[in-house]
């Protein structure tokens, strides 16, 4: 018990709540269901006058009553739901700012005697795959949105409906307001009880398995000619397709177990209606009096007609409020799974204070080299000071950078918004994409319809190339810039790259290039060999000039 209101207190905390607007949204819901739970008490009560036949004049105010209660549990309806999405996307824009500045600042370098290795950890934002990621910062709080949607705001409205509800039944009658009690206990904790176990077993099993589904899925989609051509493709797809059927199973038998607990609420309602309704007949049958015009005149011991009516119908109206509640606990049960998930990337407040990122070597033209998986991307990151503390005037290009849906000038502007169409083109036809732009219809006007889907490997890399050379920055760290080139066009770029005098890239930045196929005849002035087990060390080739 602890532990779930610790987590209630972490999701409205990470939510960052509002109380008055909960209180707006929790009135208006109150209101929508409240005008339903009188609309069917005046409802029943209306009838039941009615078949007494008294003049039409003594049913006017009632029947009015009952067209503005109808029009109120609508409109009263419609604002309880603007309100709580103004409160619920508030609430998870705070939240996702929140997770993208815990990912941003994630402390995960540490240094060692032979140089600097990553701090792996469970949370850790660096070791989570692409689709982790998206998960997180995606579905996780979308789970935390739903919570404020579908449980907060709708059990409180259960509550105060319940109250009345069996309020009202105590005034006609007691044993019937017990029952009405027992029965809305049952469905309003029961029944959520198994719900949230059944959640809570289907998050265990099938989260996990989504999430690999998610990320084998975005592996095959991004990286499906390297696969192809390392015969990996069949077993990415088929990886992705177990993940799925399992996910899928796990979804089945979780909800076999919800429908259990969708039973609860039928059973309930009918078991508060049988019961209402034998208490108000033997309370009917117990009246005595004379008979005018063929109606029972009540006296004490008995129920006129209209209680009677009420006392059964009413509680058809009562069980609307809890009805909702299996979903709610369903909803808390994920939140608080999507709450844990997303504390993992929280820096931690005991732990050792955040480290500053590693320095970058003393270098104008700086090669990274090391095998695949060692952390060469990561050791760029870190330079970059997406771990910790952004560097000011270092820009870090990722091979997989996006390209936008738009032309070729423009995407070339996502680095700097005033390059000229004459900029562009020199530094296009430098890193050798000439040809390509020549054969474009509209040249730098050419839309690129799609993004990355309109061009190939080789002609992403030497756009985004192109985009790195003309930015600002004074330090560019490229990772793997001449992947997917012909080797011969690819050595060449690398080695105009890394010398300081080719004139591609201004002598007095600092360029840092992550590469697998150094050439031989580079002009590096310092290389950067990481290790597989992420020991990096630093051997300087060529003297450095300083001005």
């Amino acid at each position: 018990m602890k532990s779930m209101l610790a987590d209630f207190r972490g999701v409205r905390e990470l939510l960052e709540l509002s109380r008055w607007r909960m209180a707006v949204s929790i009135g208006w819901g109150t209101a929508a269901l409240g005008s339903g739970f009188a609309l069917a008490a005046l409802a029943a009560w209306l009838i039941a006058r009615a078949w007494e036949m008294p003049p039409v004049l003594d049913l006017t105010i009632a029947v009015v009553t009952v067209r503005a209660l109808g029009i109120a549990r609508g409109l009263c309806r419609y604002l309880e739901r603007l309100a709580t999405h103004d409160v619920a996307l508030r609430s998870m824009s705070l939240a996702r700012t929140k997770t993208y500045r815990a990912l941003a600042g994630a402390d995960i370098w540490r240094p060692r005697r032979s140089g600097i290795e990553a701090d792996a950890g469970q949370g850790d934002p660096a070791r989570l795959r692409r689709g982790e990621l998206l998960g997180r910062v995606g579905a996780d709080i979308d789970d935390l949105g739903a919570v404020v949607v579908r449980a907060f705001v709708p059990i409180a409205v259960a509550a105060v409906l319940s109250l009345a509800a069996v309020g009202l039944l105590a005034v006609i009658s007691i044993p019937a307001a017990l029952i009405l009690a027992a029965a809305l206990a049952i469905s309003g904790i029961l029944a959520p009880w198994l719900s949230a176990h059944a959640a809570r077993d289907a998050e265990i099993a099938v989260r996990a398995d989504r999430t690999a589904f998610t990320a084998e899925a975005l592996t095959v989609l991004d990286h499906a000619p390297e696969l192809r051509v390392a015969g990996r493709l069949s077993g990415a797809i088929e990886a992705a397709q177990a993940a799925g059927g399992r996910a899928v199973d796990a979804e089945d038998r979780a909800a076999a177990r919800s429908a259990w607990a969708a039973a609860v609420l039928p059973l309930s309602i009918g078991a508060s209606v049988l019961g209402a309704l034998l208490i108000g007949i033997t309370l009917y049958g117990n009246g005595s009096g004379d008979r005018v015009l063929g109606f029972q005149t009540v006296q004490p011991g008995g129920i006129s007609p209209m209680a009677l009516t009420v006392l059964v119908l009413v509680p058809l109206s009562a069980f609307e409020a809890v009805a909702v509640l299996p979903a709610a606990a369903q909803a808390l049960t994920n939140g608080r799974a999507a709450l844990r998930r997303l504390r993992r990337l929280e820096r931690s407040e005991t732990g050792a204070p955040a480290t500053e990122p590693p320095p970058l070597p003393d270098g104008r033209r700086i090669a990274v080299t090391g095998p695949s998986g060692a952390g060469k991307t990561t050791l760029l990151m870190s330079w970059a000071g997406l771990f910790g503390t952004p560097r000011p005037g270092v820009t870090f290009f990722a091979e997989d950078a996006h390209l936008f849906g738009t032309s070729v000038l423009e995407n070339l502007r996502a680095a700097r918004g005033d390059i000229t169409a004459a900029e562009a083109e020199h530094t296009l036809r430098a890193v050798g994409a000439g040809e390509w732009l020549d054969a474009l219809p509209d040249g730098l006007d050419t839309d690129l319809v799609g993004g990355a889907a309109a061009v190939s490997g080789g002609q992403r890399r030497r756009l985004l190339l192109a985009r790195a050379l003309l930015s600002p920055a004074t330090v560019l760290l490229l990772d793997e810039p001449t992947e997917h080139l012909e080797a011969e066009a690819g050595a060449e770029l690398l080695r105009r790259l890394l010398d300081a005098d080719s004139g591609l890239a201004d002598p007095a930045r600092t360029v840092v290039v992550v590469t697998h196929q150094l050439p031989p005849d580079h002009r590096a002035d310092t290389l950067v060999e990481v290790d597989p087990n992420g020991t990096v060390n630093i051997r300087r080739t060529i003297p450095v000039s300083r001005s």
